[in-house]
């Protein structure tokens, strides 16, 4: 935490994205390292946590190593969202919200990743993938452990 603090210079205004590095570091925001935070910037607590309450990117629990998410928007939801999705719960065994035991996946659904014409999506990580047969699933999501 003192590394990403001193990388901002302990600045304020860089909040949010002082969180984001928090966030990548742990997979998740940990009370004490938010605590740590509030001290150090002298922001208070109550601020930080609506931030990290607010926005989608952070999480107050513990993520997967890797990020899985099922787009369930209109055009995904008529091409086959929820088909993808049973797939995705039925190869990893988790469902939307949850993360494994193992904490190597987090899987979510979302309304939209911008891609429409590509639908049915999965994003992992940063890497989408165009409706993928159960196979090419279960290949690609071993590639990622």
């Amino acid at each position: 935490i003192e590394n990403i603090l001193d990388k901002y210079n302990s600045d304020k205004s860089a909040l949010i994205q002082i969180l984001l590095d928090i966030q990548t570091q742990y997979h998740w925001l940990p009370k004490p390292a938010l605590i740590w935070v509030s001290e150090r910037l002298e922001v208070p607590w109550s601020q930080i946590y609506h931030i990290a309450t607010f926005y989608k990117a952070f999480s107050l629990t513990p993520q997967g190593r890797h990020i899985i998410q099922v787009c369930l928007g209109t055009a995904c939801q008529i091409r086959g969202g929820p088909k993808i999705l049973d797939k995705v719960t039925n190869i990893i065994k988790i469902h939307p919200g949850e993360t494994d035991t193992e904490q190597r996946f987090t899987l979510n659904t979302v309304n939209c990743l911008g891609c429409c014409a590509l639908g049915p999506v999965v994003v992992i990580d940063k890497d989408y993938y165009s409706n993928p047969s159960t196979e090419q699933l279960k290949k690609i999501i071993s590639s990622y452990e």
